[in-house]
């Protein structure tokens, strides 16, 4: 920052006096008294320092047209700390979340330059970035802005005691479902169990109606997962995700194995969508809120979509339940948590520490927060936001069902290296596809998890 320069004049006005004799003389009488005028010092001028103009960048994932309102948010925010930081510029970079995450932050930590402000999940890949020294420690910032008390829960992007990434929203997955097509099946509530899902699951299929939307097509076999991870966790209980990365367990443990059995079940029955591979993760949900299928299993981020009244035609008949009890040790869990967020890089200059100062002080607000819960029906990071009045009964029942679970449960991909991860996408695209068996993709992926445990 230039600073200003000080410019100080002084004027001194000298007067000569005419001092007539000395000791005993006498003054003239015509002489007049000396006069002396009190000097004006001129008023100092400043020059107001000006600001430097720099710019940084904020990669987010709010690319789709179901992320509109996020996305008008997110602009509302940057406004304002553009206006609170002079000569800020902020340069959006929208990227869909799977590029960003698997591809674009991947290269860009690998190479110490990651943007200014990204979006991040916690989990894994917050504790590896935060390891190789790419993520910004923000406990002092938190502190500084009054913030260290204000989040639900921060444990996914906290490493040995540093918080280095603040999620924008939580999550809950479960199935939403047509009420309607599930009445017109015959079908007079959501099922509780295994079998009456199954049950559910062939009536819809008897009326022609797909049971299950799903696109887990290329790029997109996280989708698939989200359903898979439910299955496994629900069958072997949720501390085998977390043993995984310890080497305490194993994908090949019978638990495990027998989830992905049951994912496959669900395919070779009819009750996924027979195009599954050849459709893309948008293109399912979709399928779901046009009301061409029973049930979506999706995060409560899909809210927003199904509740469109433009686009959707299910938001007058939408339901939600969690997985049905199988008489596995997981039966009762959800799986939910607040994984997905923004990080930050360590790398800033003072400048670009104080944008990012405004950005999360203007971003992280309850009346932000309360706003992304009533126009996208996302649950809030933070804490103290009240429900509106006037929510959807879809929202109320999601609440619910957090209410009655046993406890929550992170997605897989948060406990595991990133190559199990990519390494579960393809194979669970496999196993949809027939290419491999329940049994061939816990071996596949158990000789990975123990190369990534091994670092290798």
């Amino acid at each position: 920052m230039k600073k200003g320069v000080m410019k100080f004049t002084a004027v001194a006005v000298l007067l000569s006096t005419a001092l007539a004799g000395c000791g005993g003389g006498t003054t003239p009488n015509n002489a007049s008294e000396p006069k002396t005028e009190t000097p004006k010092a001129e008023t100092p001028k400043t020059e107001t320092p000006k600001a430097e103009n720099f710019a940084i960048t904020l990669r987010h994932i709010n690319v789709r047209d179901t992320a509109k309102n996020t996305l008008a948010l997110l602009e509302k925010v940057v406004a304002k700390t553009k206006t609170d930081v002079p000569g800020l510029d902020v340069k959006l970079d929208g990227v869909e979340d799977t590029v960003n995450r698997d591809v674009k932050l991947k290269a860009e930590m690998a190479a110490g330059k990651p943007p200014q402000i990204f979006n991040l999940f916690g989990g894994a890949d917050t504790a590896n970035y935060a390891k190789a020294g790419h993520l910004l420690p923000l406990n002092d910032i938190l502190k500084e802005l009054g913030l260290d008390d204000k989040f639900m829960d921060l444990r996914e992007f906290t490493v040995d005691g540093k918080i280095y990434g603040l999620p924008e929203a939580g999550y809950v997955e479960g199935f939403f479902y047509n009420t309607k097509l599930f009445a017109d099946a015959g079908v007079s509530a959501a099922p509780t169990t295994w079998d009456e899902f199954l049950k559910a699951c062939e009536a819809l299929k008897a009326k022609g109606i797909v049971p299950i939307a799903l696109g887990g097509g290329a790029g997109d076999g996280w989708a698939i997962n989200m359903l898979g991870n439910a299955l496994f966790v629900a069958f072997a209980g949720p501390e085998s995700q977390e043993g995984f990365a310890k080497g305490s367990t194993k994908w090949t443990d019978a638990g495990v194995v027998e989830g992905f059995k049951k994912l496959k079940e669900l395919k070779d029955k009819g009750y996924i969508d027979t195009n599954v591979l050849g459709l893309k993760y948008p293109e399912g949900q979709a399928k779901f809120y046009t009301g061409q299928a029973g049930m979506l299993f999706d995060g409560t981020w899909a809210a927003n979509a199904i509740l469109d009244k433009e686009k959707s035609k299910v938001h007058e008949t939408v339901g939600f339940f969690t997985v049905p009890t199988v008489g596995g040790k997981g039966d009762g869990y959800i799986n939910g948590g607040w994984s997905n967020g923004y990080g930050f890089s360590a790398h800033l200059n003072d400048n670009e520490k104080k944008a990012v100062k405004a950005f999360i002080k203007n971003f992280y607000t309850a009346e932000n927060q309360a706003d992304a819960l009533g126009k996208d029906r996302r649950i809030p990071a933070m804490k103290g936001v009240p429900t509106p009045a006037d929510s959807h009964p879809l929202m109320k029942s999601i609440g619910e069902a957090q209410a009655k679970a046993k406890g929550a449960f992170p997605a897989f991909d948060a406990l595991v290296q990133p190559k199990v991860k990519v390494t579960l996408e393809q194979s669970a695209q496999e196993l949809l596809g027939g290419q491999v068996t329940a049994e061939k993709l816990a071996e596949k992926l158990q000789k990975v998890q123990e190369e990534a445990n091994a670092g290798k």
